[in-house]
């Protein structure tokens, strides 16, 4: 992820005024009073309905500590289908929805896992009582129960269920209760923008649960199931990239987040004492995984965490984000990198395609997207095309300087409209933007061995050849603004003789978001931060 700190004026994210403030507080107060309110009276109709009922071990909260070891057998949710007719099972999960038909029946939607099943408690001699039936109807949704039931299977489709089975309830014991008033609802946080916009034409208006509101309550917003697979997505996406590079003869290692100076010169960075010292968290773990190849790991690859002072209020800038780096020997040429990025993210392309489609639909389903075009051996171009590629479309860059956002876009479009792809790679990038460790082309200094890469017309990778020779790194260093002796020991680990190297850095979160072609990164970070969020 790299450090653009120009900021989006059509997205910025304006400061909360103190008015603002003080109405969210009475906001969350006056929902306070009411859920307290409604538990109240929640708990003392639970107590009512056990009075003069036989079957009350059948039914009712349970104890708060556990207190004994059954050795029963769970059902998952998914695993339900017709072919368990008839069968008794145990099941466990959050109430989704429920509806009361009378005082002898009502049904109850439970999801467990992003699946849901409809279960009916319907009044039956020696096994439902009409208080059982009552206990069902008074639960709370997102409250965690545990269901005994017999499986059947219904006459006509269900509509409301992602399993095309019933549960005929037995036995139904609530596990925790949710607030009976919920700050927001999981059916309006799961809805699309389409499904809102196609009510609106019929006369109808649905919630629409905005980013903030959804941040501001981000344990209920994540059990959506569009966030449900965004994270699956995500954590696939960090496996895979240990288990490729791990295939590659890379090596993981875990460098430090408490720096003595900055990784890449600057002030974005968060500074703190450090026993009486000043320290910085670490920007990236540039320095030290170059200071390991040094030490004779020749590939060695880091997932961590990533800090950024920027005050970038854009839809793809975070203060934290989730770092996957890597580094390598270079034996003759800095193409061997690409060729690793190449080979790392087509793999890692593909298996998201063959194994996460149930994923890919969820998301598509709350956030439509057209899947993402990549070429099997993925397109390379030098800065100066790029920039001949903008000034034939009519559009005049410094061919000196950085690309900015909407400049990334405009060439990301030409690119798929020549080469029929959404990601390629732009190397040889002018020296000055690039970061004091990295390496000049050896034909031309105004121009350096470093390369982005980008997907949908957004940078998602940086990388380049580093400078090994101490003497050039310490002129570069001073070039740039970077106090030497706060980085003594990384300039010494190249006195002793230091390989030809490089690497790439990516941003986990940012890949998701544009693999996924989503708006705005806060949606790929489970607990996002950013200049104006500290919490949850």
């Amino acid at each position: 992820m790299s450090s653009d700190t120009n900021p989006n004026p059509q997205i910025e994210t304006p400061e909360i005024s103190k008015k603002a403030a003080k109405k969210e507080a009475a906001k969350l107060e006056k929902l306070r009073k009411k859920q307290e309110s409604a538990a109240a009276a929640a708990t003392a109709a639970t107590a009512e309905l056990s009075i003069s009922d036989p079957l009350v071990g059948n039914y009712g909260d349970l104890e708060l500590q556990s207190d004994s070891v059954t050795g029963r057998k769970w059902t998952e949710v998914k695993s339900l289908s017709p072919e368990l007719k008839d069968a008794e099972v145990l099941i466990g999960g959050r109430v989704h929805a429920v509806r009361a038909v009378s005082k002898k029946m009502g049904f109850l939607v439970v999801r467990d896992g992003g699946r849901t099943v409809q279960c009916v408690v319907t009044v039956k001699p020696d096994l439902v009582s009409e208080q059982m039936v009552r206990f069902s109807n008074s639960l709370s949704r997102e409250s965690i129960v545990d269901v005994v039931g017999v499986v059947s299977v219904p006459n006509e489709p269900l509509k409301g269920t992602t399993q095309q089975v019933e549960i005929q309830v037995r036995k139904l014991y609530c596990v925790s209760r949710a607030a009976p008033v919920l700050p927001i609802n999981i059916e309006d946080a799961a809805r699309s923008d389409i499904e809102i916009e196609e009510a609106l034409k019929e006369g109808k208006q649905l919630v629409k649960v905005l980013q903030d509101t959804r941040l501001n309550y981000r344990v209920l917003d994540i059990r959506t199931p569009a966030n449900q697979a965004i994270f699956r997505l995500q954590s696939e996406i960090n496996f895979k990239f240990m288990d490729i590079l791990r295939s590659m003869g890379f090596v993981g290692i875990h460098t430090p987040k408490l720096m003595g100076g900055t990784s890449e010169g600057g002030a974005a960075v968060f500074r703190l004492n450090y026993k009486g010292l000043p320290a910085c968290l670490a920007q990236s773990p540039q320095l030290h995984k170059q200071m390991s190849i040094s030490g004779d790991f020749m590939r060695v690859y880091e997932i961590g965490p990533v800090f950024r002072a920027e005050d970038s209020f854009t839809h793809r800038h975070l203060c934290e984000f989730t770092g996957l780096d890597a580094e390598m020997v270079i034996r003759e040429h800095y193409s061997e990198v690409m060729d690793v990025v190449d080979e790392l993210f087509v793999a890692l392309f593909d298996h998201l395609n063959e194994n996460l489609g149930e994923e890919l639909e969820a998301v598509s389903r709350q956030y439509p997207f057209s899947p993402l075009k990549y070429l099997r051996k993925t397109l390379r171009l030098t800065f100066e095309e790029g920039v001949q590629m903008l000034k034939e479309a009519g559009t005049e860059v410094d061919p000196f300087g950085d690309f900015n956002t909407e400049t990334e876009k405009k060439l990301g479009a030409l690119v798929r409209e020549k080469y029929d792809t959404d990601f390629y790679i732009l190397h040889r990038y002018p020296l000055a933007v690039r970061p004091f460790y990295t390496m000049p082309c050896h034909d031309n200094n105004n121009y350096s061995n470093s390369f982005d890469v980008f997907i949908r017309g957004e940078e998602i990778i940086s990388g380049a050849q580093r400078v090994h020779d101490p003497v050039l790194l310490e002129e570069r260093a001073k070039a740039c603004g970077i106090l030497v002796d706060t980085i003594t020991s990384y300039l010494d680990s190249f006195k002793y003789g230091a390989w030809r190297h490089g690497g790439f850095g990516v941003g986990l979160e940012r890949v998701v978001m544009l693999f996924c072609n989503l708006n705005n990164i806060r949606k790929t970070s489970l607990f996002p931060r950013d200049p104006q969020r500290l919490a949850p």
